[in-house]
This record gives structure tokens, sequence and C-alpha cells, in this order.
């Protein structure tokens, strides 16, 4: 069973939390102080953790420094109440792996952590490129060459899961479950309807394309030179 370790100081979101978690079939530990969940972290490694960032004892970002000096790889999900670029970027370079803003709907917050779950050993990536595109994950920024794009949150989510996949056909069921979180594909536009703002904003008047959709199929994300 997969243990997750969740260090939270808030009764009520630990246990919506735990209860998530566990309906999911993971194995939760938890810790409301810093300290102890550091002591948990390095007796019972777990496959995961959850860290929020303001914590009694010792606050998250410190655990999280901590582990990584002693070379402790797990990823954690960091949680925070601070949602601007620069508490975001600090919790990355401090070692976290993913960073969501309170408040945030739990479901996300159990495909964040299966999504780091499936990460390779050690991939830790801060920018995703494909020919002309780049990907910023820490400053959530994107360009084409010189051009900077402009995505709102769900743009970005949708792009970067296309990087992470190009040259791969991607249809719209697995966008859905991916990017959306759907576990059932309803009778919706919601794909085409991204697709299309994405694909404006990546493939600018005079670009070669980069986006292309195969009719009847999916989407693919191609580079060009």
């Amino acid at each position: 069973m997969t243990k997750v370790l969740l260090i939270e100081d808030d009764d009520e979101t630990a246990g919506e939390i735990t209860a998530e978690l566990a309906d999911r079939g993971f194995d939760v530990e938890w810790s409301s102080d810093g300290l102890d969940g550091l002591a948990k972290a390095r007796d019972l490694r777990p496959d995961a953790m959850i860290v929020d960032r303001l914590l009694p004892g010792m606050d998250g970002l410190t655990v999280i420094e901590s582990l990584r000096k002693d070379q402790v790889r797990t990823p954690v999900l960091v949680l925070s109440a601070l949602g601007a670029v620069d508490d975001r970027v600090r919790g990355l370079r401090m070692g976290g792996d993913d960073y969501l803003t309170k408040p945030f709907a739990v479901v996300e917050l159990v495909a964040r952590i299966e999504a780091l779950l499936r990460r390779p050993p050690e991939t830790r990536e801060t920018t995703l490129r494909v020919g002309q595109l780049e990907l910023d994950l820490i400053e959530r920024t994107a360009k084409r060459g010189e051009r900077e794009i402009d995505l709102l949150p769900r743009e970005f989510r949708l792009l970067e899961y296309m990087m992470r996949r190009s040259d791969q056909l991607l249809t719209r069921a697995m966008l859905l479950e991916e990017v959306w979180n759907y576990k059932f594909v309803p009778a919706t536009n919601l794909v085409d309807v991204h697709m299309g703002r994405v694909r404006h904003k990546v493939d600018g008047p005079g670009d070669t394309p980069m986006i292309h959709n195969v009719r009847g199929a999916g989407f693919i994300l191609r580079a060009v030179s």
C-alpha cells in the first residue's frame, strides 16, 4: 500500500485530506507539528509527502530543506495560503516538487499526489522545451522563441501535459482525465474550447503550427525548427 505522510496543523483540513486519500487506497500517516513530521519522514520513509508551509515547531520549508540535505528524495507537495509567485518559487527551490494554494479541492490534491508518484525517480525538471516552445514550471511562464505567451492556469496545465508528451496523439478522453481530473467522459466541448485558445496563443500569425488537430482522434504537439 502506498504510504503518504501528511504534515498539517489544521485538524479539519487534515481530516478531509486523510479521508479522501484513504478512500483512494493510500495509507496515510498524519503529523500536526513540523519537528514531529520531520522525525516521521526520516523513520517511515513514505512514498510521498504533503507538507503545509506554516507549521508549529518547524516550518514546512525547513522540514523539506532538512530532508533534501539528508538526500531524501521523497516527492513533496507543498500546501500554503501564500499564492504569490515569489512564495511558489521559494517553496519549489527549497525542495518541493509541486505547490498547491489554499483553499483547494481535495480531488485536485489527490490528482497531484498521483502525478508525483508517477514521475520517474530523480526527475526534478523545472523547464520544459519542445522546439521553440519553453515552459518555466517555477515561474509559471511560457514563451515561443522570444515571444512571451500569456496563459491562464488551466491553459498552462494543458500545455504542460502536451509538452511532456510531444509527438504523441492525445485523445479528448485522455485530456479530460489528466488535465481536468474527470473519471468519465462527459458530452462536452471543454477540451476543444481550451485547445482553441492555447493554439491561438502558441501558434501566432506567421508561425509554423505546433499544435495539430487529428480529425476524429485528438491532438498532437510537434516541434518545429
